[in-house]
């Protein structure tokens, strides 16, 4: 035998190669980062084009969003470093820890306000982002979600980054992925969004009522909401003030109701649009009404989530939490007076998070979502010279953006209800922590089955 024959012998036999196409199939890890750095390329380079019109690097046609922050914000925060509320200003409806976003930019000194804000933004947005791809992760859940928060908030346009919502429905989305494991937790990012917003306090329209966790969730969020109210009362005065403000709103030009008043224009209606309460309202005869009307609606919604949760009872699925959620904010949203356009940003929170969960059925009431962000920001502020002037192209596209909100809340309704109603299916549990239970079976194993 010769040396290389000895060679090869030492060698052991041939490897096989590998088959055609083999490295093209990539491991499940490899898969997931792969798609992770695929949503991080498409969120920087979205939000870099978010960044250029806020700092008006790129111009959109319409009103500059930004004013918001550097005229408005910058305002208010003048006046709560001298101890006080905007006691004086009417367009201050926001609940007292909004104080806390419109100081933020203090954190930045070396930056401009407005700048100092947008940056803040983008950090909250990127947390945010991470969330959804950390949660996509794990068993239950998917990453269609996080795909949803980047094209939700880039639909919107600049909007996104002009108003501090994003960083409420950052918050919302926390609390509900929290809340199967962490319900204190969860408790107090309902409360800390509450007291951005008031809206958030519609999470709990699908909150347990009985058990050690339901109690953990509920007595937590009360004592955080009493706990925050009572220490901004008794920092500053005027802290309560929003109530009144905001109670006084009347009908905006993009809500639902005006659309009868849009018509109305051009049918001779001698109303006009005014800027009233910090907003573009109508103003004439007939407007109170219709605000009433917008009002009973809103009502009406209320009535439809008392009817179903007293129906449904304590539900025993932890996707549920979600689904009532998205669905009681999409109710208040699409019945309100206002529906000013950041309000399309508690709702691609929400829809984010009910499209990361598998077991939520709000699928696609939550994708409806993302086309009426995308009719939002051609209203607003693209083409919100035709919608105060009540021109054809405004109310096309006012009829567009909440005619979808009208379907997905219709479908969110149904969906809400036939996952609770009799006779449903079970489910597996859609938060993170939610475990399925074992039961034994036959030789000695276990298998899992749903809680």
């Amino acid at each position: 035998m010769t040396s290389t024959d000895s060679r090869a012998d030492a060698a052991g036999p041939p490897r096989r190669s590998a088959p055609p196409g083999a490295s093209a199939r990539a491991t499940p890890a490899a898969r997931a980062a792969g798609s992770a750095a695929a949503a991080w390329t498409a969120w920087a380079a979205t939000r870099a084009l978010l960044l250029l019109c806020v700092l008006r690097v790129l111009v959109l046609p319409g009103p500059d969003v930004s004013t918001d922050v550097s005229v408005i914000y910058h305002g208010w925060a003048e006046v709560l470093r001298s101890g006080t509320f905007p006691l004086d200003d009417v367009t201050w409806q926001y609940p007292p820890a909004a104080a806390l976003p419109v100081l933020a930019p203090g954190l930045l000194p070396f930056l401009p306000y407005a700048t100092a804000f947008f940056v803040l933004v983008l950090a909250v947005d990127a947390v945010a982002l991470a969330l959804f791809l950390r949660v996509g992760r794990t068993p239950g859940h998917r990453r269609t979600g996080a795909w949803a928060w980047i094209a939700g908030v880039a639909l919107l346009g600049p909007t996104a980054y002009a108003r501090y919502d994003l960083l409420v429905a950052a918050v919302a989305a926390a609390a509900l992925f929290a809340a199967a494991r962490r319900p204190r937790t969860a408790g107090a990012l309902i409360a800390c969004g509450a007291l951005l917003k008031v809206w958030p306090v519609l999470l709990l329209a699908g909150a347990p009522l009985r058990g050690r966790r339901a109690r953990a969730l509920w007595w937590s969020a009360a004592g955080w909401a009493a706990g925050l109210t009572l220490a901004a009362v008794t920092a500053a005065p005027g802290a309560l003030a929003f109530l009144t403000f905001q109670r006084d709103r009347g009908t905006e030009v993009e809500s639902l109701g005006a659309l009868v008043l849009h018509l109305a224009r051009h049918a001779g209606w001698p109303g006009e649009v005014q800027l009233h309460y910090g907003s573009l309202e109508f103003l004439g005869p007939g407007v109170p009404l219709v605000s009433a009307l917008s009002l009973a609606l809103t009502g009406a919604a209320l009535a439809w989530l008392v009817h179903w949760r007293l129906r449904a009872g304590t539900p025993g699925e932890p996707a549920v939490l979600c689904d009532a959620a998205f669905t009681a904010v999409l109710l208040f949203t699409t019945t309100s007076r206002v529906i000013s356009p950041q309000y399309l940003l508690w709702l691609v929170g929400l829809a984010a998070v009910c499209l990361t969960v598998r077991a939520s059925r709000q699928a696609l009431p939550a994708v409806l979502v993302l086309p009426a962000a995308g009719a939002t920001l051609l209203e607003f502020p693209v083409g919100f010279a035709d919608v105060v002037a009540s021109d054809s192209p405004g109310i096309a596209l006012l009829v567009l953006r909440n005619g979808l909100l009208v379907a997905a809340s219709l479908l969110a309704c149904r969906r809400l209800r036939t996952a609770t109603g009799p006779g449903r299916t079970a489910r597996p549990p859609g938060l993170p922590g939610a475990r399925p239970a074992l039961s034994p079976v036959p030789g000695g194993h276990k298998r899992a089955t749903s809680r």
